[in-house]
Parts: structure tokens; sequence; C-alpha cells
């Protein structure tokens, strides 16, 4: 299972600045050239939806601690940190395997295409492969608190297409 890591790293942009994990600051210094074209976070809310994942998690962790049934496990939390939270791991998972191929949605706050493999058609924007997911099945599959594998048995995961499993990009 993987963590996030405790090193930092100290990210400035115009006047503000701010430090966060390694693990998210390959995909933010990389975001610049490609932040036109991300709609699932504004650059200016990274540091709010990076604070939110990581609030996010602690909750969720605490929780799957106390419970047997990790797979119920959903915090809670104000519904901007939720917001914020699917959004910032949502542009995480954009940057760690970007592509036209995939469409991942977690609805209602975002939706990424990523993976290599075929486009959408022009009359038609949604790829061959599309996961949708509810918040907090796509939350604790990005923190690690479960597996791919446990909740598409569970019946958590609706995947249509090929590539029907990110088992090999989570956790973020």
């Amino acid at each position: 299972m993987h963590t996030f890591s405790l090193r930092e790293y100290h990210i400035s942009h115009g006047s503000a600045s701010y430090s966060m994990p390694s693990f998210a600051y390959l995909a933010v210094s990389r975001a610049g050239a490609m932040m036109e074209h991300m709609a699932v976070i504004l650059e200016k809310d990274l540091k709010r939806g990076h604070d939110a994942l990581v609030q996010w998690r602690a909750a969720a962790l605490e929780l799957a601690d106390n419970t047997p049934h990790r797979l119920t496990t959903s915090p809670v939390l104000p519904r901007p940190v939720w917001a914020m939270a699917v959004r910032y791991s949502l542009f995480l998972l954009e940057r760690r395997a970007p592509g036209p191929g995939v469409e991942v949605r977690v609805a209602p706050w975002g939706a990424v295409k990523i993976l290599d493999g075929p486009e959408s058609d022009p009359h038609n924007l949604t790829p061959p492969d599309v996961i949708e997911l509810d918040p907090e099945v796509w939350l604790r599959l990005a923190c690690g608190i479960t597996t791919w594998a446990e909740e598409k048995d569970a019946g958590h995961i609706s995947a249509v297409g090929e590539r029907d499993d990110l088992s090999d990009l989570l956790p973020l």
C-alpha cells in the first residue's frame, strides 16, 4: 500500500508560496503549460485541493481503523472539502496517466480523460472507455483505503470498455 510522502517541496506561485508533499510536487511542477486545458481544478485552488485531500485521507484512515467495513468508509466533512479532494485527486490522476482514451467521472465534481488509446470522435465527445465512481469510492481508492478489486467486487465501480481497471495507477 502506498502512503503519502512526508518529504515536502516548497512551491511558489506569484505572491503565494506553500509546501506540499512530494507525491504532489511533480503534478504541480508540470501543471504550468497544461493548466489552460485542465478543467477539473483551477490553478489557484491547487493548495486548497491538496489540503482537502490530506484532510479527507486523515479522517478516512481514522474511520477505517475503527471499523471492519472499509468499503463503507465515508468521513463526515463539509461538502467543499469533498469537492476539492475529488478535483485535486483527479488532477493528480490526469498528470500520472495523461491521454484521451479513458474518461474517469466522479460526479458531481469532476471528470478527466487519461491513458493513451482511441479518442472520442468529433460527433461523440465521450471516449470508448468510461469509468464512473461515486466520490467516496474514488477517494477511498485514491487514498489507498480500499483496492480496485475490493470496490469492483462490491459493485461500487461502473466501467465500460476494454480498459476498465485503474489498479495500476492507484493509490495516488
